[in-house]
């Protein structure tokens, strides 16, 4: 009878480190997924690297650098709406992404929509820490629309 329990002990305590084992290696694949499709990405393979980021965002839905990279690789690829899009989610999950809301600055420079490039910016101004001096370039955009408008 000891015996027995024993043996049940033993296989719960082998279930159980298989399952531990199961949850490290998948915690670890999200990780590699999103490492490895930012290589990609940074070596120009953007389809292979869409993928990865893609199937990261299957595990991690959460993960606003995915869907950021997934913007830029949509903005090589001449695809707006799905660009923005991937904008859009990545300022939902972290509102304070400067190089999502400056994508999205772009985007509403070449549609000419003046007044919201002009309330992004303001937003933008607010939460630049590492990339101020695009602001200087967006008003210069600005600038030149004005006076191409006035000519």
């Amino acid at each position: 009878m000891v015996n027995s329990i024993f043996k049940k002990y033993m296989n719960f305590k082998i279930k159980l480190a298989i399952i531990l084992l199961c949850l490290i290696s998948s915690a670890q694949a999200k990780d590699n997924f999103f490492e490895e499709a930012k290589k990609l990405f940074e070596n120009k393979k953007y389809e292979e690297s869409k993928f990865l980021f893609q199937r990261n965002i299957v595990f991690n839905p959460k993960d606003a650098k995915s869907y950021l990279y997934l913007a830029k690789i949509f903005k090589k690829e001449d695809n707006e709406g799905e660009e923005e899009k991937n904008i859009n989610t990545t300022l939902l999950l972290e509102p304070t992404n400067e190089e999502a809301m400056y994508l999205l600055i772009d985007i509403e420079l070449k549609r000419s929509n003046f007044s919201k490039v002009k309330e992004l910016t303001s937003d933008f101004n607010k939460i630049c820490s590492k990339m101020c001096e695009k602001i200087v370039s967006i008003n210069k955009r600005l600038k030149n629309f004005d006076t191409k408008k006035n000519e």
